[in-house]
Parts: C-alpha cells; sequence; structure tokens
C-alpha cells in the first residue's frame, strides 16, 4: 500500500524564505512517529516535493540530500522507513513535467516501486499537491500544518465539487491514523 507525502508543511516546518540547510529543517511535532507508523502498518512511504530552491540557487544538491538523510535517520530512529524521496529541481518558469501539480512525481514514484499510485492517499498541504495526486486518481488529503488552513479556506470558497469529499486532518498524525484505522 503506497502513501504519498508532501514535504514542506507537511512533514517539516515551512518557509516563504525556503528551507535550505539541516540546521533550518524541523519536523513538524508528531510527523516522524506518524511516518514511522505508516511503515510500520506495511505502507510503502513515498515523498513527493518541490524543491526550487535548488534551481533558485538558494542551497546545493548536498544540502537537500542532508535535510533528507535527516528525515530518513529521524523515521528510522522511530521504527519507520522512508521508501523514496522524490523532488522536483526545477523553478515554476522551467515548465518542467515533474513540478506540482503536474504528475511527474508520482510517475516517478509508480515507476520505482512497480506500482499504481491509483487510490493511494496523497497528504499535501497545497492545492498543487492535492491537484497532482487527482492526476495519477490518488486521494487527495490536505492538512492543516503549513499552508493547510489557507488551502483548506480557498478551497472551500472555490465551490469546485472535486474539493467537496475532501480528507482534512489537522496535521500529518491525524491523518496518519485515519489510513491505518481505515486499512484495519
Amino acid at each position: 500500500m503506497l502513501v504519498i507525502l508532501d514535504r514542506d508543511g507537511v512533514i517539516n516546518e515551512d518557509s516563504s524564505d525556503f528551507i535550505k540547510s539541516v540546521d533550518e529543517w524541523h519536523p513538524i511535532a508528531g510527523s516522524i512517529d506518524a511516518i514511522a507508523r505508516l511503515s510500520r502498518h506495511g505502507f510503502t512511504v513515498a515523498v513527493a516535493t518541490n524543491q526550487s530552491g535548488l534551481g533558485r540557487g538558494l542551497f546545493t544538491l548536498d544540502d537537500l540530500e542532508a535535510m533528507h538523510a535527516r528525515l530518513c535517520e529521524m523515521v528510522e530512529s522511530a521504527g519507520g522507513h522512508v521508501a523514496g524521496i522524490f523532488y522536483c529541481p526545477h523553478t515554476p518558469e522551467d515548465n518542467c513535467d515533474c513540478r506540482k501539480p503536474k504528475s511527474g512525481l508520482i510517475d516517478a514514484i509508480e515507476r520505482e516501486f512497480k506500482t499504481s499510485a491509483h487510490g493511494a492517499w496523497l497528504i499535501g498541504d497545497s492545492q498543487r499537491d492535492l491537484e497532482a495526486g487527482l492526476i495519477k486518481h490518488c486521494v487527495p488529503v490536505l492538512v492543516l500544518t503549513g499552508k493547510g488552513a489557507a488551502t483548506q479556506i480557498k478551497l472551500a470558497a472555490s465551490n469546485d465539487a472535486q474539493w467537496r469529499d475532501l480528507k482534512i486532518f489537522p496535521d500529518l498524525s491525524a491523518a496518519a491514523d485515519a489510513l491505518i484505522a481505515s486499512t484495519n
């Protein structure tokens, strides 16, 4: 069973100035344990994250890999495993296929794990996360951390039918608990 997580604002605190180093990377309370719980319950946990700070020259690939190593180490210390971290290094102006809301990162996850994302929960805090998931027939799940509260207001105001049954949780921990409970 696959679950796809956005990174900034879902797993770790977000910043409008970008998270540029491992020193700036701080997990949201409960997120590391949530990932470990999902992993222990048999979920393949994949992270799909836009990292345009790389393309903007705000941090290096070594910086990004250090952040991701910290994430993986913390999850492993909590008894879980991150199966893969997939990132788009491009800026919006690059018009690539991997930057959410396009589905390239999810396509890469499907190829890597030889599975379909159809029906997998995609947990994010922004509309573009959820739109990428909808393209691949994922179940869009909004958390209210990061940009999530503002996203909830925006989606509610849109009156768009695709958001009518959106699953909304206060944070990744609550979303993980609900996903685990739905499979028992």
